[in-house]
This record gives C-alpha cells, structure tokens and sequence, in this order.
C-alpha cells in the first residue's frame, strides 16, 4: 500500500481540491492522507462562498501528529495544490523536509494553483511568489495549466513551440518531470484538448476531445495531479502514467457532460477511472 499526504483544499459541495483527487487515487489502490488548506462551502468559481482558510500552524501541527505515531516514514508522496495563504506554501516545504528526512524517496507533485481571475479562481496574495521561489526549486513533478506555465518558465507562451521551450525552462530549475494539464490556446489543434509531459528522456503530447460544456466544470487539474502521481506510485512508466491519466480524465468529463453537470461526476465515473475506455495515446515530440 502506497500513501500519498495530499494538501489541497477542501469544498463540502462538489468537486475541487482534495474532494476531486482523493477518491479516483483511492480507487487506484492508494491510501491518502488528506490534508485541507481551506474548507470552502463550494469551489470560489460561483462567485460566492462561505468558509475559512485552515491556520498556516496546522499543517505543521498535523505532520507532527503523524510522525508522533511513527508512520511518517510510510509517507511515499506528498501533493500540494490548493493553498490558501503565502504562509501555507513556507509551511508545505517545512512537512516535505520533515518527511524527507524519514524518507528520501518521498515524491513531491506541486500543482501550482495560481488562480485565474477571469474565471473567477481567486488565490491569496503571495501564493504565486511562494510556489515560484520556494515550491518549484523542491518538487519532483510540476504540473502547471497555461497561464502557471508562463509564471513558472517566466516565457512568452503563445504557441505551441514556445509551450515547448517553457517546459524545458522549467526542467532546468529542478523538477524530474512536467505535466501540462491543458494547453488550451496554445496547442496545436483548438478543437481538441491537449497536455504535454516532460522528463529528461523527452516530450510527450497528447490530445483527446474537448467536450462542449456551457460552463467548464471546476478541478479537472486536481483530479489529473492525483491520478498522475497515483500512477506513478502503483509503478507505471511516465508516460504510461500520463496515457491513464489522459483517458481517465477523458471519460470522466465525457460522463460529466453527458450528466449536463457543472461539476465533475466523479462518483458515476468510478469504473472509467480504474479502467478508462477512452485509448488515446502520447506521442513522443522531442
């Protein structure tokens, strides 16, 4: 049994955060250690919602209570997405370096949540400095959307071979791996859906369809970061990690639609999530 601590946040309505990525990684046989850096009524994409950050201390508080009991040690990831204040992003690396002297091994998967304003996203001020100057340097695997991906590289990206030379930059600065979670503008068919992955022994992309909705359902990139790194740890290669993810991903939305829900379907998916029926596949670039 693997164990991934998972620091996102929480919403008790719908589907963001941890309540995105912590059941589809349970369904891949993964334990997780669900660590909440908000409890929101709802995903801040509505436009309105009640609730609180979590104190920056609990995190610490929280890995401390671990390591008292002696299972800290069997921590094998730890996954940050979500985070509520600046303060949280100094308290995320300070449980990694905790873990990591019980366990060198330990993966870390930063999902670089920066907000997008347009789409009603709003993260504190000081997060995107904190996960650019202390969180980025420490992460094994990055997985940025477009507008992280400009932020993290410091590029102009407005086609797909800057999109390519922006996941190198980033490889530079430390990380194993990058996944893109969607190039959206940037790729390089607008009707398709499309993610890139990144390593030292390559680039991968990989498009699927992009399904028709009103009004884009909220932690899709949640869900992908968990499945992701969920993979990884059950012990498929890279880019076979990144085909399940995709087509995983892929048949989730495609039930979400066909529900007409604003929110993922996560539950009615349960089965397409442990064996996808979507087959579509990565296709090495560079």
């Amino acid at each position: 049994m693997k164990n991934i601590l998972s620091i996102q946040s929480h919403v008790v309505y719908g589907y963001a955060g941890n309540k995105s990525a912590t059941f589809p990684m349970q369904l891949l046989g993964v334990d997780v250690w669900a660590l909440n850096t908000v409890q929101f009524s709802n995903h801040t994409q509505y436009g309105k919602w009640t609730g609180m950050v979590v104190p920056k201390e609990q995190i610490g508080e929280i890995v401390a209570g671990i390591d008292a009991i002696g299972e800290l040690h069997h921590c094998d990831a730890v996954v940050s997405g979500y985070i509520g204040s600046a303060e949280q992003v100094e308290e995320i690396i300070n449980a990694l370096h905790k873990i990591r002297e019980k366990n060198p091994r330990v993966l870390y998967l930063c999902d670089p949540v920066m907000g997008h304003p347009d789409k009603g996203c709003i993260v504190a001020d000081g997060v995107k400095e904190g996960l650019i100057n202390l969180a980025m340097a420490q992460a094994d695997i990055m997985t940025p959307n477009l507008v992280e991906l400009r932020e993290l590289s410091g590029l102009t990206v407005e086609n797909f071979d800057q999109a390519i030379e922006a996941v190198k930059a980033i490889l530079r600065k430390g990380p194993k791996k990058v996944l893109v979670k969607h190039l959206s503008k940037v790729g390089q068919n607008p009707q398709q859906f499309e993610m890139l992955l990144a390593n030292q022994d390559g680039i991968w992309h990989i498009a699927r369809p992009l399904h028709p909705f009103d009004k884009e359902p909220v932690g899709v990139g949640d869900l992908t970061a968990g499945l992701f790194i969920a993979n990884l740890l059950n012990g498929k290669s890279d880019v076979d990690a990144f085909e399940h993810t995709a087509n995983a991903v892929n048949d989730v939305m495609a039930i979400t639609h066909q529900h007409g829900s604003y929110e993922l379907q996560i539950i009615a998916a349960r089965d397409q999530i442990v064996t996808p029926r979507s087959n579509y596949r990565a296709v090495k670039i560079a």
